[in-house]
């Protein structure tokens, strides 16, 4: 039996976990934290993310416990709809929700240790880092000039039992600030992202809300409504962190998947399904091939495609959150709602396509 050492138990940790042959690997699995958390905000399930859930056998689960995110619009700050969004066959899974289920397929042959580690772990097969964006063994490992790099951006975010209403759901961009609403099982998911000099450790959530309320008392009703009924228990509030790029995840028998190899700006939504898939796909490496082996094959599937969704969220975050650029940008975006508005009241030939001009 190899011994496999995964520092984390979150998402990537347990998914991970999960998919190693318990037959060929003793893991041990070391977490700091003493429980699943009470709450959580949802996390939209990409297809591929669906895939590694169906390959842990708890795909049907999730979709039980999560609604579905059928799409919604790019709206102003007032709430003027820009662009709509339609869904594809998105799962919004719960947080706390999907750290459940995967807890519940980690086999019992693994070992769980509450414990922080202040060291990488060295009588191993393999060793894991899947402690996220301050990853200990990423700083270690690559160095300090690898370690997580603070943006000027604060996340608060929660959930309110109230469903949404769909004139509502959508993201909106203001002047150096964004908002979301969408589904959540049983109610609402909202996210607020905008400049603060909060924290970055130690934000106390009650601050962080009534700071966001006044920073969105301008903006449309949809959006004060729902702070107005957000509760800081319901609620968290966190500064963005980023994690500078890396060529390769893995040196000698230590590897990076989740967040340790590639946190990224919340603004694709894709970082808990990159995790997802990050750690399904090394399992099934390790298990099927020797270690150096895996490991190269690791790297040629995921470093590429992380990257570039790890380039591609800071894009989108400087877009989003745009202030001396923001009356360019949001004139771009009328005369393109304005351009797909004129095509859709073009009137149709015949044979059902539009007419020329």
């Amino acid at each position: 039996m190899k011994k496999v050492e995964i520092v984390g138990g979150g998402i990537a940790g347990l998914a991970l976990a999960g998919t190693l042959d318990p037959s060929q690997f003793h893991v041990t699995v070391y977490e700091q934290r003493a429980g699943l958390p009470a709450v959580g905000t949802t996390l939209a399930m990409w297809p591929e993310a669906q895939e590694a859930l169906a390959s842990l056998g708890i795909l049907g689960a999730v979709r039980e416990n999560s609604p579905v995110i059928r799409g919604g619009a790019l709206r102003s700050a007032i709430g003027v709809p820009w662009l709509s969004v339609e869904g594809q066959n998105l799962v919004g899974a719960a947080r706390h929700t999907l750290l459940r289920l995967l807890d519940s397929a980690v086999p019992s042959t693994v070992q769980r240790r509450i414990e922080k580690l202040d060291a990488v772990p060295s009588d191993a097969h393999l060793i894991v880092a899947a402690d996220g964006v301050h990853s200990m063994v990423r700083r270690s490992v690559w160095g300090q000039s690898r370690a997580a790099k603070l943006t000027p951006y604060l996340a608060v975010r929660g959930v309110i039992a109230e469903e949404p209403d769909s004139e509502t759901v959508g993201e909106y961009w203001g002047r150096g600030d964004l908002f979301g609403i969408g589904p959540s099982s049983g109610g609402t998911n909202w996210y607020a992202s905008f400049r603060s000099g909060m924290g970055p450790e130690g934000i106390d959530v009650g601050e962080a809300l009534a700071v966001t309320r006044r920073r969105y008392a301008g903006h449309s009703q949809g959006i004060q409504h729902v702070l107005r009924v957000a509760t800081p228990e319901t609620s968290l509030a966190q500064r963005i962190w980023t994690t500078p790029p890396l060529r390769r995840y893995s040196r000698g028998n230590v590897v990076l998947i989740g967040d340790a190899a590639h946190a990224m700006a919340p603004n694709l939504g894709r970082g808990a399904c990159e995790s997802l898939i990050d750690a399904v796909a090394l399992g099934k490496l390790v298990n099927t091939l020797p270690l150096d082996q895996a490991l190269d094959a690791y790297n040629r599937q995921r470093v590429l495609r992380t990257q570039q969704y790890r380039i591609g969220s800071s894009l989108m975050m400087r877009v989003a959150l745009a202030e001396g650029a923001q009356p360019m940008r949001d004139k771009l975006l009328d005369l393109a709602a304005k351009r797909k508005s004129a095509v859709n009241r073009k009137p149709k030939a015949p044979g059902g396509s539009k007419t020329s001009q």
